[in-house]
Order: C-alpha cells, then sequence, then structure tokens
C-alpha cells in the first residue's frame, strides 16, 4: 500500500515538473520517499537539487489560470501529439539529427571537450535539448537525437557515472558496430550508450531544467475548456516588473526609515535586558567550572553526591540550614539538567537511526547503534544510587 502510495507521489510530481512547478514537485518526492524509499524518486529530487536552480525563474512563464488541474496537463500533450505528424522541418535540422547519430561517445554529442566543467555540460544540455526536443523538432529520428542528449548530459553530469565511463565509455563504444534501425536509419549511437543508461529520463530532465516548456514566446503552455494560454504575454509581465522595481527605488530611503522604527522597541528590549544582566548578582553557585564567574571551588552535596562549583567566599555565606536549602536546589536542577540532556542524546540517537533507515546508509546505523548515552547513564546511576540508600 505504501509503495502505491509513493508511485502516485511521484507520478503527481512528474505532472507538476511539467508545469514548472518545481518546488511542489520537490515537495511530493520527498513524500513519496518518506513513505516508501525508492531509487526512482531519489534520482529525481537528486537532479531537482542539482539542475532545477539553471531553469528559467518562475516570472518567466504565465501561471496555470483559475481552475486548472495536474490532469490537463495530460489531457494538453495528447491533444498536441495528434498535430506532430503534419509538422515539417528543415534541411538543417535533419542534419543536426544525422550528426547526433553519427557521433560516437557522450563528449561529442554534448560538443564538449573530456575536461568540460558542469557549467559546459549545462549550456551545451541547454542549446541541444531545446534544438532537439520532439515538440520543435520534427525531422527523422530527433526523438532518439533527444533522448542521446539527455542521456549523455545525465551520466556526464554524473561523477560516479562519469568516472566510469571516461574508464569504459570510449572501449565499449569502439567494440560497438553501427546497427541500422527497422526504418533504414544509422542506429550507432543508440546501442553504444545501452552500457550507460541515466537513472533519469530525458523527458524528465528536460522538465527539470525548463519546467516542461520552451523559453519562448507563442508556445503554448496550458489548455483547459478549449482556451490555450501562451508566453506571448511575457513582455508585459517584464514592463510590469519594472515598474514595480522603480517604485521599490524611489521609496527606498522611506523605506529605510520605516525599518528603523520597526527595529526601535526591539532596541529598547536589548538595552533593558543588558542593564538588568549588569544589575543583577551572580549566582553563588554552578554546576560547571566557570573561572570567568569565580566559581572555580569544587564541592559535593552531603545528600546526593552532586559536584558543583562556588566561589572562595561561599563557606562564610552559607552554613547550616542556608547551604543545606541550597544543596536541595543545587540537586533538583541537576536532575533537571540530566533529565534534558538524556531526552537530547536519545532524539539524536533516534534521528541518527530513522535517516540511516530512510536511505538505507549503513553507516548512519552503525553511527547510531554505537552512540553512548552518557547523561542516561548518569542520571540511571544517580537513581540507583537513591534506591540503595
Amino acid at each position: 500500500m505504501d509503495k502505491e502510495e509513493a508511485d502516485r507521489l511521484i507520478e503527481k510530481a512528474k505532472v507538476c515538473l511539467r508545469s514548472g512547478r518545481k518546488d511542489r514537485a520537490l515537495q511530493l518526492l520527498y513524500e513519496a520517499q518518506n513513505i516508501y524509499p525508492s531509487t526512482r524518486a531519489r534520482v529525481l529530487i537528486d537532479a531537482l537539487l542539482k539542475n532545477g536552480g539553471s531553469a528559467f525563474s518562475e516570472a518567466n512563464h504565465v501561471p496555470p489560470p483559475t481552475g486548472w488541474r495536474d490532469e490537463d496537463i495530460g489531457e494538453q500533450e495528447k491533444s498536441n501529439g495528434t498535430s506532430d505528424e503534419k509538422k515539417t522541418y528543415t534541411e538543417e535540422q535533419r542534419q543536426s539529427v544525422l550528426r547526433i547519430k553519427n557521433c560516437r561517445d557522450f563528449y561529442e554529442i554534448l560538443g564538449v571537450e573530456k575536461n568540460a566543467s558542469d557549467e559546459d555540460l549545462k549550456k551545451a544540455y541547454r542549446k541541444l535539448a531545446l534544438k532537439f526536443h520532439p515538440d520543435k523538432n520534427f525531422a527523422p529520428g530527433a526523438t532518439d537525437a533527444f533522448k542521446a542528449i539527455g542521456n549523455a548530459y545525465a551520466v556526464l553530469s554524473n561523477p560516479e557515472k562519469r568516472q566510469q565511463y571516461d574508464q569504459y565509455g570510449d572501449r565499449c563504444s569502439a567494440s560497438t558496430t553501427p546497427q541500422p534501425s527497422s526504418h533504414g536509419r544509422p542506429g550507432h549511437y543508440r546501442s553504444f550508450y545501452r552500457d550507460f543508461e541515466a537513472d533519469i529520463s530525458p523527458e524528465e530532465l528536460f522538465n527539470i531544467f525548463f519546467g516542461g516548456r520552451f523559453p519562448t514566446g507563442n508556445v503554448h503552455v496550458y489548455t483547459n475548456q478549449g482556451t490555450s494560454y501562451s508566453q506571448f504575454y511575457q513582455p508585459r509581465r517584464r514592463r510590469a516588473h519594472e515598474r514595480r522595481e522603480e517604485v521599490v527605488e524611489d521609496n527606498q530611503s522611506q523605506n529605510t526609515f520605516t525599518a528603523l522604527l520597526q527595529l526601535l522597541p526591539v532596541l529598547v528590549l536589548i538595552l533593558i535586558s543588558v542593564f538588568t544582566q549588569m544589575m543583577a548578582t551572580n549566582p553563588p553557585y554552578s554546576l560547571f567550572y566557570k573561572p570567568a564567574l569565580g566559581l572555580v571551588v569544587s564541592r559535593e552535596t552531603q545528600h546526593m553526591g552532586v559536584p558543583y562549583y562556588v566561589d572562595k567566599s561561599f563557606e562564610k555565606e552559607y552554613r547550616g540550614a542556608a547551604l543545606e536549602e541550597l544543596e536541595k536546589t543545587i540537586e533538583s536542577d541537576y536532575v533537571e539538567h540530566l533529565q534534558s540532556s538524556c531526552w537530547k542524546e536519545k532524539q539524536q540517537k533516534s534521528d541518527l537511526a530513522n535517516l540511516g533507515q530512510l536511505y538505507r546508509d549503513d553507516r548512519l546505523k552503525q553511527k547510531a547503534e554505537s552512540m553512548r548515552l552518557d547523561n542516561c547513564e548518569k542520571l540511571h546511576r544517580l537513581v540507583g544510587r537513591q534506591k540503595v540508600k
């Protein structure tokens, strides 16, 4: 049951990615991972955290209209898919697809050097993904080329997979001979990257980068009850944004003065707190060694043997009933301190164990098992000592 619910949340997160709602998608993926941890959700989370920030900002697309639902995206994709066959393509697009097909390694597919940085890989992927996306490029084989580009980036952007590919990739591609496809088109690149499959699909990767839409005008984004909403309105949104910036600049000095007025009560409270501390007398004891306060003389309570520290004039001021009353307070403070520290230790150990279980990390599990509960042991010994008395 948990697995089915997690799968449902993952599918819903994918729908959110296609509509550009990355924060909501990440939230759903975390929920799915908490319910039933899976590689599928973890890979999407890692990809979002690594590549999500490189996509276009939320200000660059029109938000869904009132009444829009996640399911509408699927209906829009179905309706758009039927018209692709009627679209034409250019000779340049056809030649570009052939170039990708004839590439012999991932670096050649992305058009980067073998020492390319992560930023170089991202730039190359953005450019090629937009150029070869099946919704924009209708040349024969464009879909396979798009998949190859996504797979190349997904592998090379993963340090572990990239290291493996650098070791074995060229050897693998050199030993693989081109195999013609059933449509008579070259199929070399299809076979050689099969040994280095990415953990995320090309379409999911594209959605993470671009939020499921192209960064251009006149591209239909949402369809609801026969009405299309496109990015044609972006210039108007930008002009409104510029006007808002001008207003902010004009009112900047006024906002600064207002902020100072709002901070004034806080400053007054801070001054009162400092003054109160200056007027307050130092405590006569401490459970810890504090030379700055002069609490350097070590003592123990007569009843429970609790260690504490006092100043050199302590014995002159506290004797008889006054000393007995103070030591009761010291013992009460010590027990509360141990209880609080013990609870924190147990909570920390429980958190480590839960993290190890969630991410299936043996190192975290071992750390949780070996973690000592020192304050809990002190509290246990103290209680046992009182029972003996």
